[in-house]
């Protein structure tokens, strides 16, 4: 059977569009959606608590799964694969409609999931990479890594986010996608986890850690 997933994530928005870019790629293939699958629900929550989480165990071989991009699927690129990854051990084929990426049994598809792979595992070395170099510069200066003297803002945009932004920054989402996902100015996701030590505790999460600093110097 063919599957078109659509999500959007807040009601604000309109499912409309996505809607519009899947049937005009199955009216050109010729193709017949069999089940449509629609949310209204962020990325940040857990697969398990999307629809998308019911609908992918009941996937068999020889489905299709439709999405008008990659990112309707999870909320990070490693989440994304991993949802790729379980697909295609199960031979259901995904199609994007913007990237137009057809996923499958091919040889092209998995040399082209283990590129994104690959990249996952790149961006997340680099990035632990850059932060012992920025954290070792600003120590070896005499700097003194911690929360700044001074007083905070009791409220601001993102009160409130602080464990969704943990997890974002646990999953090594960047700070300028979480700004996106928040609705906010990527300076205000930098300077609010900072000032709440959030990139720490994440960095904490993966690698067993326990340090006094902040994120300041990891972008």
């Amino acid at each position: 059977m063919i599957y078109a997933y659509i999500r959007v994530s807040t009601d604000k928005q309109t499912t409309e569009n996505q809607r519009f870019e899947i049937l005009k790629f199955v009216d050109g293939r010729k193709l017949s959606v069999g089940s449509w699958v629609e949310e209204t629900v962020s990325a940040t929550k857990p697969l398990s608590q999307r629809r998308l989480g019911t609908l992918i165990p009941n996937l068999a071989k020889g489905d299709v799964l439709i999405v008008s991009e990659l990112s309707r699927l999870g909320r990070s690129l490693m989440e994304v694969m991993s949802i790729l990854h379980g697909l295609m051990e199960r031979n259901v084929k995904v199609y994007t409609v913007k990237e137009g990426y057809e996923l499958g049994e091919s040889i092209n598809a998995k040399v082209l999931a283990c590129a994104f792979s690959l990249s996952a595992e790149i961006e997340r070395s680099m990035i632990s990479s850059r932060t012992r170099e920025a954290l070792a510069r600003k120590r070896s200066e005499g700097k003194r890594l911690g929360r700044p003297k001074g007083s905070l803002a009791r409220t601001t945009k993102l009160t409130g986010q602080e464990t969704a932004i943990r997890e974002l920054l646990t999953k090594r989402v960047s700070q300028s996608a979480i700004a996106r996902i928040l609705g906010v100015h990527r300076l205000t996701v930098r300077t609010f986890a900072a000032r709440h030590h959030l990139g720490l505790l994440a960095i904490n999460t993966v690698t067993g850690v326990r340090k006094r600093s902040t994120l300041t110097a990891m972008m």
